[in-house]
């Protein structure tokens, strides 16, 4: 089992370790302002151990807050609750709670008006939900589709649908999509207990499925996307999983890792390929055509995040120590040159996130470090 999961790690997350790196400033002065403190420390958290998972919550009572997922190559793993203290523009630990195997991915239950639970997911072996606390994070569920057997097929990723927070996506290595129903219950003056069913389980890919994600389009709860090791991007809509589209295949069937979908205008989707120095944006008016290249990065990128206020910028990370911001409203012309850029001095880059709610913040980890930027 360990030997499966790491084999699917190789893939899918990224090298940790790097050696010192100068920074670069070729591409004009960095984007970002590192929040000071009134002692001159800037607003960058150094975990007990590597870092590869992370996301922000969106609860507009917790501004500053970040699930983070440990990488150790071992079953036992950690997940931290962060908090940035906004007067003294220091991070600290709220909960820290064991995760079998690392986390491909977490999420913070999509809820801006905080009406329902503090929920959190994470996917590994198998997918759980957690209810967030302080110092204390409960265990809720794991959701399992597999009860009659000791073997599981890991998920590499999934995704939480924004428009009801009662779907969640998984993909898995067994070339398979699930859609779990998720039964989370409103705050009501008192605690529900969180529980779980398949709703429907597809086959994806001819390969393993890498990532998976819900598009806005079509009212944002049916239709979603998963690339995978067979090089293509697909399209689903719940509402009729008798057929797929293809958007896109790589011409030389290079494994695709990570999709996004253009948060402002769901025809445009955003692709990275395995080992690959490009992002690949997707038009899915005009199938299987790439209508951009993002091709800046001098290593293999990890990370891409559309903003969550325009439809017009995109965020790139990748080994190159770099995080670079793009303005692609000149498409189909050539995008030749980011506008921004940052460079992270210390390692790579191996996860990027936009704050979906506060636009003008931007998250990335590096090694064991999380730091957040204003653009």
């Amino acid at each position: 089992m360990i030997d499966l999961f790491y084999n699917v790690c190789i893939h899918v997350l990224l090298k940790l370790q790097s050696p010192p790196y100068s920074y670069l400033t070729d591409r004009g002065q960095p984007f970002v302002v590192i929040v000071q403190s009134s002692k001159g420390r800037g607003s960058r958290y150094q975990a007990p151990w590597p870092l590869y998972s992370m996301n922000w919550s969106v609860r507009p009572d917790k501004r500053f807050r970040l699930a983070l997922g440990s990488f150790v190559e071992e079953y036992n793993n950690k997940v931290q609750i962060i908090s940035l203290d906004e007067e003294t523009s220091e991070f600290s630990a709220k909960s820290t709670f064991d995760h079998p195997y690392p986390t491909t991915k977490i999420m913070w239950i999509p809820d801006s008006k905080g009406v329902y639970p503090d929920l959190l997911a994470t996917s590994g072996d198998y997918l759980r939900i957690w209810r967030a606390g302080e110092p204390y994070t409960l265990f809720e569920c794991v959701l399992n589709n597999n009860k009659n057997s000791d073997f599981c097929a890991p998920l590499t990723s999934f995704d939480w649908n924004e428009v009801d927070p009662n779907l969640i996506g998984t993909s898995s290595i067994d070339t398979t999509c699930t859609i779990w129903g998720l039964e989370t219950g409103q705050m009501l003056g008192r605690v529900n207990e969180v529980t779980g069913h398949v709703k429907t389980q597809l086959i994806a890919h001819d390969k393993e499925v890498y990532d998976i994600a819900f598009s806005r389009a079509g009212g944002g709860r049916d239709m979603f996307a998963s690339v995978g090791a067979d090089g293509s991007v697909r399209m689903f809509d719940l509402r009729h999983l008798e057929h797929s589209t293809i958007i896109y295949e790589d011409p030389q069937h290079t494994p695709l890792l990570r999709l996004a979908w253009n948060k402002q205008d769901p025809n445009y989707l955003a692709t990275i390929a395995m080992d690959a120095c490009e992002v690949i944006i997707l038009d899915v008016r005009v199938p299987c055509t790439p209508v951009a290249r993002l091709n800046n990065h001098r290593a293999c990128v990890n990370g891409i995040a559309w903003a969550p206020h325009s439809s017009c910028h995109i965020c790139t990370a990748g080994d190159d120590h770099q995080a670079l911001i793009w303005d692609i409203q000149q498409m189909p012309r050539a995008i030749e040159d980011p506008i921004l850029a940052y460079t992270a001095a210390e390692g790579e880059v191996n996860q990027i996130q936009w704050g979906a709610t506060q636009p003008d913040w931007i998250a990335i980890c590096y090694n064991r470090h999380t730091e957040i930027l204003r653009v």
